[in-house]
């Protein structure tokens, strides 16, 4: 396997695993609230990193000091913000509703990198994208353009589309990030300043609303964010992007409705129709449109 194809194998076990989270942050609406979740979640992969991260960081102390603002801005970006926005939209809005709306992340990342970094898409990323929505199109229209038209949108949709405008800018300012810091200790830093972030948040929210102990299928369902949606899909992305490019790994985003409309299905219990199977097809075309060399 070349390295372009095991980058986009990271990145489609990155929007696997993303899924999931989206998922289980629906199915966890009303057992914590928005930032509670995002902020376990976030701790459980600082201990579960702490170990493997520590022992080499010292030794990077200078490194971090050095670019201490382009940290701290990739993990509030990331870590703080992005997170807790989609736990919020994911409190009025349904698991499909919100994977369907990060199919609009390309965009957001091609209009970033054009803003940020004055990189221009190619005719055939754009046609990508478009041949992608299409296919966005016939899922939301379930396979009737009539219903375009009427289409209704939950109050959580504008929490989860600012949500992947944030994941946008991330994505390009990534590049930014220090090279000295290897992928796990970058992850570990931006995890545990993060938490730091949201720590006076959280304890704020205590206060006022003191949280119930959690049932053990939903300690197992945040242990799940924490690990496999925090820890293994992160520094699955950030490898794949580091290879291919923000603008290429952005269209395997269109993977996670595919992910999650199935993990929503098997879980939530929503039906899947003829209109969902060309929807996805559409979808895949787009991608393997706009990221094929």
């Amino acid at each position: 396997m070349t390295q372009r194809a095991r980058a986009f194998a990271f990145l489609a076990l990155a929007n696997l695993l993303w899924a999931g989270n989206w998922v289980i942050g629906r199915a966890l609406r009303d057992a914590l609230d928005p930032v509670s979740l995002n902020f376990w979640r976030w701790v459980i992969a600082v201990v579960v990193l702490a170990p493997f991260a520590l022992p080499g960081l010292a030794a990077k102390r200078e490194v971090i000091r050095r670019h201490a603002a382009i940290l701290a801005l990739l993990a509030v970006l990331s870590v703080s913000i992005f997170q807790s926005l989609v736990y919020l939209g994911l409190q009025s809005t349904t698991a499909v509703n919100a994977v369907l709306i990060n199919c609009a992340g390309p965009l957001f990342i091609l209009l970033f990198a054009w803003l940020i970094d004055g990189e221009r898409a190619s005719l055939r990323q754009l046609a990508g994208f478009l041949v992608s929505v299409a296919g966005i199109l016939v899922i939301l229209s379930r396979g009737e353009p009539a219903r375009l038209a009427q289409l209704e949108f939950h109050s959580g949709d504008a929490w989860i589309v600012l949500a992947i405008a944030i994941w946008g800018a991330y994505s390009v300012l990534l590049k930014r990030r220090p090279p000295e810091l290897g992928g796990l200790h970058f992850l570990f830093v931006i995890s545990a300043a993060g938490v730091l972030f949201l720590a006076p948040v959280f304890a704020f929210q205590v206060v006022q609303a003191p949280p119930r102990p959690p049932t053990l299928p939903e300690a197992l369902a945040v242990l799940y964010v924490g690990f496999a949606a925090s820890v293994a899909a992160y520094l699955f992305w950030n490898r794949g992007t580091a290879i291919v490019g923000a603008n290429a790994a952005g269209f395997t985003l269109y993977l996670l409705p595919i992910f999650g409309t199935l993990l929503a299905i098997a879980f939530l219990g929503e039906t899947f129709g003829a209109f969902h199977a060309v929807g996805t097809a559409t979808i895949v075309a787009g991608i393997v449109l706009a990221t094929r060399k």
